[in-house]
Formats: structure tokens, sequence, C-alpha cells
């Protein structure tokens, strides 16, 4: 389990340099490695969410039981239930205690990859794989420029969650319509969308650090990082499977 004790300077006296672990550094570089080891705490979560919510979903599909259970009125509580627990994390970060909200994550991953299961039994194998691992590199690469990037990217980032509402709406619409040549261009604006908020959503997070660092939500940012880079990473990975995925 990661230590969510970030190392913080401490002082010895008046106009003393920052002491981390028994060594006399700069203040830099105290944050510096608070940074990275805040941000490496995100990932390692991120990414041990989708492979829970994966495996889940695979055993819910290749079991048979995701294809019984889509069929009867149940399935409306598997797809709503993730929406319920993102509601819950947010609103009630505040009260939560940290571990509290790390098993609320832990859950959120299970609910999202027995909704996910449906696409072992629309989509090819092969093509899943394809596109986890075009998703991957991507989202990693917009991870990357969103950390090292110098340029304020706080107006993209309100653009492109405006869009997530024009996006919604947009999906609403075509439940009604069933028009292909929309589902296409839903897809095609929702990896873009998401491909930006990745960016944003990591220098807001790198930002967010700064603010953060030696207080008592310290432990819960990382849960709330690692959710909001969960949902940027799932939804790209979805609309790009609209794109890429082969149906069997």
């Amino acid at each position: 389990m990661a230590n969510w004790n970030d190392p913080q300077p401490r002082k010895t006296g008046f106009g003393a340099s920052p002491v981390l672990n028994g060594q006399t550094i700069g203040t830099g570089a105290v944050y510096d490695q608070g940074l990275r080891k805040h941000m490496l705490s995100i990932y390692n979560y991120m990414a041990s969410g989708v492979l829970l919510s994966g495996v889940v979903a695979l055993f819910f599909a290749s079991s048979g039981m995701a294809a019984q259970v889509m069929a009867t009125p149940l399935k409306w509580l598997i797809i709503l239930a993730p929406l319920g627990f993102v509601f819950g994390m947010s609103m009630g970060a505040l009260r939560m205690q940290t571990a509290t909200l790390q098993a609320l994550f832990w859950g959120f991953c299970v609910a999202m990859g027995l909704s996910m299961s449906t696409i072992f039994l629309v989509y090819t194998g092969a093509s899943i794989a394809t596109t986890f691992f075009a998703t991957a590199g991507a989202f990693a690469g917009l991870s990357l420029v969103g950390y090292t990037t110098k340029k304020d990217l706080s107006a993209m980032g309100a653009f492109m969650a405006m869009g997530v509402i024009g996006l919604l709406i947009a999906i609403v619409i075509n439940m009604f319509m069933q028009s292909s040549g929309l589902q296409l261009a839903i897809s095609g604006l929702g990896v873009l969308i998401f491909a930006g908020l990745t960016a944003w959503d990591t220098q807001r997070l790198k930002q967010e650090y700064y603010q953060l660092a030696g207080t008592d939500f310290a432990g819960k940012a990382v849960v709330l990082g690692a959710l909001t880079l969960y949902l940027d990473f799932i939804n790209m990975f979805q609309f790009l499977l609209s794109f890429l995925g082969s149906r069997d």
C-alpha cells in the first residue's frame, strides 16, 4: 500500500534550512521529491484500478453471467452503480476517512468492471486489446504533456469540460435517433475531449499538490486524482473502441 505521508521539511530554528530525513536541503528539492511521490501514487492507484476493472469485466463476461444479467432489469443497477460511486466519493470526500475513500475507489472499479463487461460480448478480444494498448500509449503521452508543459491549460480544460456536457446531450439524443453518423461523430468528439482532459487534469493535479502538501486532505487527493485520471482513460478507451473495435 502506498505511503501517503509525503516527506515535509522540518526546521530546527529561526531561518534554518529545511531538513529531510536528517539532511539539510532546499525547499524546492523537498517539494519536487514530494510531487513525484504524490503523482506516482496517483498513477499507481489509477493503473491498479484499470487492471481490476479489466479482470472483473473479463471474468464476468467469460463466465456467461454478463449475458444473463444484462438481459434482465438488473442491468440498470450495474450500469448506474459507477455513477453513484463517483457522486458519493466526490460529494463526501471531506467527511470521509482516507481509508473509506480508498475502499469506495476499489468498489467503483469493480462496479465499472461489471458495467464494461458487455464490450466482451460485442467486440473481439483482439480489437479490445489493440484499442487498450493504443489508449494506454496515448494516455501516457498526453499525461506527460500535461505534467511537463509550462503553458496554462485551464482555458482548454474548461472548454473540454463544457464539451462533456454537449457530448452527454448528443448521446441522449442519439438514443432516440439511432443515427450511425451521429454515433461516429460522438465517438470522434469523445476521443478528442477526453484526450484534452487527460492533459489538463494531469496539470491540475500537479498544481493541487502544492496547495495540499502536508495537509490531512493529501491522502484523499491521491484517491480523487486517481479517480479523475481513471475516468479520462476509460472514456477515451470506450470512444476509441467504437472506431477500432471489430465486432463479433
